[in-house]
């Protein structure tokens, strides 16, 4: 039973043992393989023409070394859409709600874009810290803005995907307990309660994709200006 609204984005335990590791895992196994067949299913079809069009849209600007990294953030992008479609589902847990896995997951990524800019391109990536043209008396304060911005990037990746599903998963509670409360006292307002509540988990479907491709995405902005 749920004692409070947060007591949700707990993270599940069997006998003491945290169940994360296995909600992790288990969206690794709802996709499909490639057949060995000519003729594909609608689902492997689906799935493919899915992978396609997101690696040719975020790969292309993007140059040759940086294209090494598609597999990557493929392998990424899916990971976090098929976690935040499951996590809308009744009884499950949503493990991009807690921002020490997206920080996780973000924090690597984004400092690995910042040591290949300096690898490859150190003039240009420090470049980026002062802007051409900057008056001296800026100088300084410039700099140490562009420098907090920098490394507050990965926060701002973590941050945005939990505040996100987090605040999602709030009102579809909150709505769905007001139109159960609301079912005795005043069916007609219940109704119209739970028909807001269908289009909310409309949107949150497309605002569990729309979040996991805008983490990818922006994760690949950062690798093109350091690539």
């Amino acid at each position: 039973m749920t004692l409070t609204l947060f007591d949700q984005f707990l993270s599940p335990t069997l006998l003491g043992i945290p169940l994360i590791l296995l909600s992790t895992t288990l969206p690794w196994t709802l996709l499909t393989n490639q057949p060995k067949k000519w003729m594909k299913n609608r689902l492997t079809t689906l799935q493919s023409s899915f992978i396609y069009t997101f690696t040719k849209q975020t790969m292309s600007p993007i140059n040759l070394a940086g294209q090494k990294w598609a597999l990557l953030l493929m392998s990424l992008m899916t990971f976090l859409v098929m976690m935040n479609l499951l996590g809308l589902l009744p009884y499950t847990f949503t493990p991009t709600t807690q921002l020490s896995m997206n920080m996780a997951l973000a924090t690597p990524m984004w400092l690995a874009t910042v040591l290949l800019g300096f690898r490859h391109q150190m003039t240009k990536s420090l470049g980026h810290l002062l802007p051409e043209g900057t008056p001296t008396l800026l100088i300084p304060p410039l700099i140490l803005i562009e420098t907090t911005s920098l490394f507050i990037r990965p926060l701002a990746l973590g941050v945005r995907l939990t505040a996100n599903l987090t605040a999602g998963h709030l009102l579809i509670q909150l709505i769905a307990t007001a139109s159960l409360t609301l079912a005795t006292m005043m069916p007609t307002l219940s109704l119209l309660t739970f028909l807001i509540l269908l289009l909310l988990a409309i949107l949150e479907l497309a605002v569990a994709i729309i979040q996991a491709y805008v983490f990818t995405l922006l994760l690949s902005l950062y690798l093109q200006e350091n690539a």
